[in-house]
C-alpha cells in the first residue's frame, strides 16, 4: 500500500511564486498579477511594483533606443552599446529574481525614485 504525500504550498512559498513568476516575461506578470489577485501579500505586491517598473523601464528604453538608431552616427553607437544594454537589464531581472526567491525587498537603486513616485498607489494589501 503506497501513500502519497500531498502537500499544499505555504503561504511563504505562494508569496514566493508570485515575486518570482512576476519576473519572467510580461506573461508571467499578468499571471502573477491573477495570482496575487487571489492571496495579496506584501511580497508579492512589492515585486509586482518592481516587475512592473522593470517592464515600463525596457519599454521607454527600447522607443529611446529605437529613435536614436535613425540619428546618424549616434544610431551607429547605440546600436553597438544596445547588446550591453540589454544584458543589464537582463542582470537586473536575474537580481529580482534572486531577490524574490530569498523572500528580500530589495528595490534597485536607479529606478526606485521613479517608482516611488508612480508606482506607489498599485497593489496595495487590503
Amino acid at each position: 500500500m503506497e501513500t502519497t504525500n500531498t502537500t499544499t504550498p505555504t503561504p511563504a512559498q505562494e508569496d514566493k511564486t508570485v515575486a518570482i513568476i512576476a519576473y519572467i516575461t510580461l506573461i508571467g506578470f499578468i499571471v502573477a498579477i491573477v495570482m496575487h489577485g487571489s492571496n495579496k501579500t506584501k511580497l508579492g505586491a512589492y515585486h509586482l511594483r518592481q516587475a512592473l517598473g522593470l517592464i515600463a523601464f525596457s519599454v521607454c528604453l527600447w522607443v529611446l533606443l529605437m529613435i536614436m538608431m535613425f540619428i546618424p552616427f549616434v544610431g551607429f553607437i547605440f546600436a553597438i552599446l544596445s547588446p550591453f544594454i540589454w544584458l543589464g537589464f537582463l542582470a537586473l531581472l536575474i537580481i529580482g529574481i534572486i531577490n524574490a526567491s530569498s523572500g528580500q525587498e530589495n528595490h534597485y537603486h536607479l529606478l526606485v525614485t521613479w517608482q516611488l513616485r508612480c508606482l506607489k498607489k498599485l497593489l496595495i494589501n487590503p
